[in-house]
C-alpha cells in the first residue's frame, strides 16, 4: 500500500500541463468486443511498460539525383540518460493512475495477491525484470526496448500479442508467454473474474517511420508516445475469450523531454554524399543511377525530470482512451 501511494504521489508530481497530439483517425482497434459484456470485476495480470532505447527505420534507397538530394533513408537512433529509477517511477506512476481510472469507470479492482496466490499462477514463472526484447518494428524496421513491471505486482508477465520479437532471442519469452496466457485464463474461469493484461511501448524518438512518404526519407522529431500497434489492452474474460483494444495511432505528447543530435560523423557524410552524386551524373549520362541514400544517426539524450513526465503523460492519455472504449463492453 505504501508503494502504490508513493507511485500515485510520483504521477501527481509528474503529471503537468503538456501539450498533447490528438489523433482521432481510428485510434484503436477492437477485437471480440462482445467477449467483455457483463465483466465488472477484474484483477491486473500484468501490467508492461516498454522503453524504446534504439531504433534503426528504414525507407527504400533512392537512385541518381534523388539519392544525392532526397532524405535520409536509414536512421539508427539512440537514447541515452534514462536510468531503471526513471523507469519504475514512470511505470508505477502509469500503473496507479490506469488502477484509479479503471475504478472511476465502475469496475471492482482485486488485489493482485488474489490472483497471484491463487494455484492457477503456481507454476508461472516471471520473466526477467527488467526485460529485454529485440523488436520487429513496421516495414522491415527494428528496435530494442526494455519492459519494466509496477513493483506492487510479483511478477512481469506477457501474453501472446504483446510485442513481436525480432530474432531467435524472444523464442523463450513467446514460449513462455503462451503458458502465461494459459495460467490467467485458468484464473479467470476458476475466481469468475476478468484478467487484465496492458502493454504500452514508449518512442522517444516519435519518427515518421517509413511508408509515411511517397519519396523522400525519415523525418526524425523528439517527441514522446506510446506507440501504435506495439500497445494495448487485454481483457480476459470468465469465458476464457478475449477482448483485445489496440492502439492504431501513437499517442503523443509535445515538450521539452530530450535533446536531439545528428551523430553521423563527417566522414560518413561525406561519402554517402559523394556516392550520391556520382549514383546521379552517373543517371544523367545514360549509364543508370547506382541505388544510394542517406544514413543517418540520431542522439537523444533525456532531460531527468522532463523525460519522466512526458512518458508518464503519454501512458495517461493512452490509458484514458483505452478505458473509455473498455467500459462501454461491459
Amino acid at each position: 500500500m505504501k508503494k502504490l501511494l508513493s507511485a500515485i504521489a510520483i504521477l501527481a508530481m509528474l503529471i503537468q500541463p503538456v501539450h498533447a497530439i490528438a489523433r482521432d483517425k481510428e485510434p484503436v482497434k477492437i477485437a471480440g468486443p462482445a467477449n467483455a459484456k457483463g465483466v465488472a470485476t477484474v484483477t491486473v495480470g500484468a501490467f508492461n511498460v516498454g522503453f524504446i532505447f534504439e531504433s534503426i527505420d528504414r525507407t527504400a534507397a533512392s537512385g541518381g539525383l534523388m539519392g544525392a538530394f532526397g532524405g535520409t533513408t536509414k536512421a539508427k537512433s539512440e537514447l541515452v540518460g534514462v536510468t531503471p529509477e526513471m523507469m519504475q517511477a514512470v511505470t508505477d506512476a502509469a500503473y496507479a493512475d490506469f488502477v484509479a481510472q479503471l475504478t472511476a469507470s465502475g469496475y471492482s479492482v482485486q488485489a493482485p495477491a488474489d490472483l497471484f496466490g491463487h494455484a492457477a499462477l503456481a507454476k508461472t514463472k516471471s520473466q526477467e525484470v527488467p526485460l529485454d526484447i529485440n523488436l520487429a518494428l513496421e516495414k522491415g524496421s527494428k528496435g530494442k526496448a526494455t519492459y519494466f513491471k509496477p513493483s506492487t505486482l510479483p511478477s512481469l508477465l506477457m501474453i501472446p500479442g504483446d510485442f513481436t520479437g525480432s530474432g531467435m532471442s524472444s523464442m523463450g519469452i513467446n514460449m513462455a508467454a503462451g503458458q502465461a496466457s494459459m495460467a490467467l485464463t485458468n484464473y479467470a474461469r476458476a475466481a469468475n473474474v476478468g484478467v487484465i493484461d496492458v502493454v504500452y511501448l514508449i518512442d522517444f524518438s516519435q519518427q515518421k517511420r517509413p511508408g509515411a512518404f511517397s519519396f523522400g526519407g525519415l523525418q526524425v522529431n523528439s517527441a514522446l508516445s506510446v506507440s501504435a500497434d506495439y500497445s494495448r489492452i487485454t481483457l480476459i474474460a470468465p469465458s476464457g475469450k478475449q477482448s483485445v483494444i489496440t492502439v492504431k495511432a501513437p499517442v503523443a505528447v509535445e515538450g521539452e523531454f530530450v535533446e536531439k543530435s545528428d551523430a553521423s560523423s563527417g566522414t560518413d557524410k561525406a561519402l554517402q554524399s559523394g556516392a550520391n552524386v556520382a549514383g546521379g551524373v552517373a543517371a544523367v549520362m545514360g549509364f543508370g543511377g547506382l541505388r544510394f541514400g542517406k544514413t543517418r544517426k540520431f542522439a537523444f539524450t533525456a532531460k531527468p525530470g522532463n523525460y519522466e513526465q512526458g512518458a508518464a503523460k503519454a501512458a495517461n492519455l493512452a490509458s484514458t482512451m483505452l478505458i473509455g472504449r473498455l467500459a462501454p463492453l461491459r
